[in-house]
């Protein structure tokens, strides 16, 4: 994987590539650029990279102006130490829009969501055929991810990052495997239709959980199940008799 750096910062430039040598072993760091007329310069006489790393401000301007003025498909992670130019980042071919100082673990789920997104073309085209065998056999296409937004900043969370969903009266909160705590727009209700049922099950009225997130199970009074979820604090987390065979029926597929 070639990586291009646009950062006039030395310092945080070099947290980058020790980073990347942590989290990418086998990225190649094709550059690392300093200013709009460097880059645009730089785009013209070299092989686009596979994905960009990219600082908003620059020694003479935006990076966003390198985009205006250079063609390129490559995908961008923005990191900056400000926000006020997210919804003109998300414009653009972007991943991500990461605030300085720049965390490991985000800037590996960045990478992971560019993995996802790209992945090789063998991959896609096995997709999307079975995509449209799907549709040929009527079966329905479920959720894959998940729009949040944080203040200016938009970001995406895959259902394979999802702990759990919980409903607290009418504000629906997404948690996920690293503990975060996201509000979305979707009901409980239209969650169960479009969640995948082989891997997503509604346990009552406030909660859909995957298999993988179920720790353990209980027999409880009048034939209901106790359920205990991973990285909860709810202990009362009940299946209701009514719901009980269904329940067992979807843990024994």
């Amino acid at each position: 994987m070639n990586i291009l750096i646009l950062e006039d910062e030395r310092a945080a430039a070099t947290r980058l590539q020790q980073m990347m040598k942590q989290i990418q072993p086998d990225a190649v760091i094709v550059a690392v650029l300093e200013s709009v007329k460097e880059t645009v310069t730089w785009f013209k006489t070299n092989e686009h990279p596979d994905i960009i790393l990219s600082d908003i401000q620059l020694a003479d301007g935006l990076s966003l102006d390198v985009f205006k003025q250079v063609e390129t498909s490559a995908p961008v992670i923005f990191t900056t130490a400000y926000d006020a130019y997210t919804l003109n980042a998300f414009k653009l071919n972007s991943i991500d829009y990461l605030l300085k100082p720049i965390d490991k673990d985000e800037l590996k789920a960045a990478f992971d969501k560019y993995r996802t997104l790209h992945a090789p073309e063998e991959h896609l085209n096995k997709k999307m055929l079975d995509l449209f065998q799907n549709i040929a056999a009527g079966k329905p296409s479920y959720k894959s991810r998940f729009l949040i937004k944080q203040g200016d900043r938009l970001t995406t969370i895959l259902t394979g990052e999802v702990a759990y969903i919980r409903a607290d009266d009418k504000v629906v909160f997404l948690h996920t495997l690293k503990g975060q705590k996201h509000i979305i727009d979707d009901s409980i209700d239209e969650l169960e239709k479009v969640m995948d049922p082989t891997i997503f099950f509604r346990l009552n009225r406030t909660y859909i959980a995957p298999l993988t997130s179920i720790d353990r199970i209980n027999n409880h009074f009048n034939g209901r199940l106790k359920v205990s979820l991973s990285g909860c604090n709810d202990d009362d987390i009940f299946v209701s008799r009514a719901r009980a065979t269904a329940f067992k029926a979807w843990l024994d597929k």
